[in-house]
């Protein structure tokens, strides 16, 4: 027979008991006297190290340094001493605890006309740095103008912030006050700089599974870029601005003239270019240095975006009056004279759009249907290098969220685009069999705002394809953004994105095949002549 287990309380009281179990339990006198005096709590002091110390010291680390070392980067919380409160320093802790509940931001709001370096190099918070959008620390709610979660955007509405804060204290008379003025566009001008070469961190948030730039993160940036210089040009002098609700209208035809690369320096510039009453074009360029200098004065531009910006007056919503414009260069006149032709194309397809159909416009018509009764009656005799509009369909939804609205409360539209580029290129994924390379965006409608709670399904199709080039075959996809709401049985188009994709030069030279894509029904065909028109018109 084993003998009795021993209790467990022998680990830390030495005990004895009787027959009767009369003996009390006794300790060692060291455990009593600890038991007895305990600490009140204890405090770790903690320090926050940059990030760039867990980074290798070295120009040539590759983007897979941490994903193929065993070793991974050791946390950046750090316990450098420990030490327990006792009366004596009790004021000190109080003090600490205090200190702990303020936020203090990092970031020092800096004149516009500076240029932002976008990096998450540590900054001195007193010392006149670029903006460092990798280490930002958000104010409190009260002072944060929009919540959306990015770099780029964080750092720009930050410093936008300062202007907001000042327009909050002022009084509603005083803003009231404010006359228009005209101003040279090298009064908005901003430009911002990602240092994809040096900051390993900024740049992983960048990079998609090939290794290339991710160009729904760069088309976010480049809305957010547009709407901080539209704030600019409809602020006054003394930096403050009316009651004005600035919101994204229209993308033009943004053409990619070559690959933006991940691992070199970028650099995005804007200004206003073109002013109307109550609308402003931005035209934004997106440059990078080529591999073989990395003077920033050969920089070539890689891509180009025409942003339209609408003013609305935020008590009535309808349209306000915004500052004129005053083109002082040579270029800046160019630019003027070519957005003011865009802006009368743009008028001209509105009175076109309400004429009825010509008898050109039927005959056009039934050539894109010809091809498609086919599918539909006799499906077995259908071309196989060809395929329907509806067989190349996705769609995805989502709930928007309080986190993914701007500075008035309303869903961001970068990240509306970023969502609608991300299916638009899976569309044309799955259409082509290889991972597609982005062309061009041919236009973005902004048509109704998105708001918080709203329920939005996003539907992509390849429009049409056009394959007189073999060697760059391009795929158009279109994608339609709905707001739906189920309570009333209801949805509406709020957004319309077109996007242009060729494939790589490896699958044209192993012959992959990219079909044909034919309308079925009179509705798709008309969208189909729309899109083939606009690309005429743009060229």
């Amino acid at each position: 027979m084993k003998p009795p287990r021993t209790p467990v309380s022998h680990l830390l009281f030495q005990s004895k008991f009787s027959r009767n179990h009369d003996k009390k339990l006794s300790s060692p006198p060291s455990i009593i006297s600890r038991l007895q005096n305990p600490p009140r709590f204890h405090l770790f002091y903690t320090k926050i190290l940059p990030s760039s110390s867990v980074i290798p010291q070295n120009n040539k680390i590759n983007t897979t340094h941490f994903l193929e070392s065993s070793n991974q980067p050791k946390p950046i919380i750090k316990i450098t001493s420990f030490h327990s409160l006792t009366k004596k320093n009790e004021s000190f802790s109080s003090q600490f605890l205090d200190s702990i509940k303020k936020p203090k931001p990092i970031f020092k709001i800096l004149s516009f006309d500076q240029k932002r370096s976008f990096s998450s190099s540590p900054s001195d918070p007193f010392h006149s740095d670029p903006i460092d959008a990798g280490s930002s620390i958000r104010k409190p709610i009260s002072l944060w103008p929009g919540m959306y979660d990015s770099p780029v955007t964080n750092a720009l509405w930050e410093a936008r912030s300062s202007l907001f804060e000042r327009q909050t204290n002022a009084s509603e008379n005083t803003l009231s006050q404010n006359e228009l003025i005209s101003k040279p566009p090298s009064k908005s001008r901003t430009s911002i700089l990602y240092k994809f070469s040096t900051d390993y961190i900024l740049r992983e948030q960048y990079r998609n599974p090939w290794n290339e730039i991710r160009t729904g993160k760069l088309l976010e940036d480049l809305d957010a870029l547009a709407g901080t210089i539209s704030f600019k040009h409809c602020s006054s002098d003394d930096s403050s601005t009316r009651s004005l609700i600035l919101v994204t209208a229209s993308v033009d035809k943004m053409v990619l003239r070559k690959p933006i690369r991940v691992d070199s320096d970028v650099t995005i510039a804007g200004a206003v270019t073109w002013v109307g009453r109550s609308s402003m074009e931005i035209q934004l360029e997106v440059n990078q240095s080529s591999k073989e200098t990395s003077d920033s004065s050969n920089n070539d531009v890689a891509l180009t975006a025409n942003f339209t910006f609408v003013a609305r007056d935020s008590k009535t919503g309808k349209s306000a009056q915004i500052n004129q414009i005053s083109p002082e260069t040579e270029k800046e006149k160019l630019l003027w004279k070519e957005a003011e032709e865009r802006n009368k194309m743009r008028k001209m397809k509105k009175v076109e759009g309400k004429k009825g159909i010509s008898d050109e416009e039927v005959n056009r018509l039934n050539e894109l249907l010809s091809e498609g009764r086919v599918f539909c009656d006799m499906p077995a005799l259908a071309n196989r290098d060809s395929i329907l509009i509806k067989d190349t369909c996705l769609q995805n939804s989502l709930m928007c969220q309080p986190q993914q609205r701007n500075i008035h409360g309303r869903i961001f539209g970068g990240f509306l685009m970023r969502r609608a580029f991300e299916l638009a290129f899976a569309t044309a994924y799955s259409f082509a069999g290889s991972a597609p390379c982005f062309v061009e965006v041919d236009h973005v409608d902004f048509l109704k705002p998105v708001d918080v709670g709203n329920f939005l399904r996003f539907n992509s199709c390849v429009l049409f394809t056009e394959l007189e080039n073999p060697s760059q075959p391009l795929i158009n996809v279109e994608v339609v953004a709905h707001v739906m709401r189920p309570e009333l049985r209801s949805t509406e188009v709020s957004n319309k994105f077109y996007f242009t994709f060729t494939v790589h030069s490896d699958a044209v030279r192993n012959r992959q095949k990219i079909r044909n894509v034919v309308p079925a029904t009179e509705e798709e065909a008309r969208r189909v002549i729309e899109r083939m028109d606009a690309e005429r018109c743009s060229l």
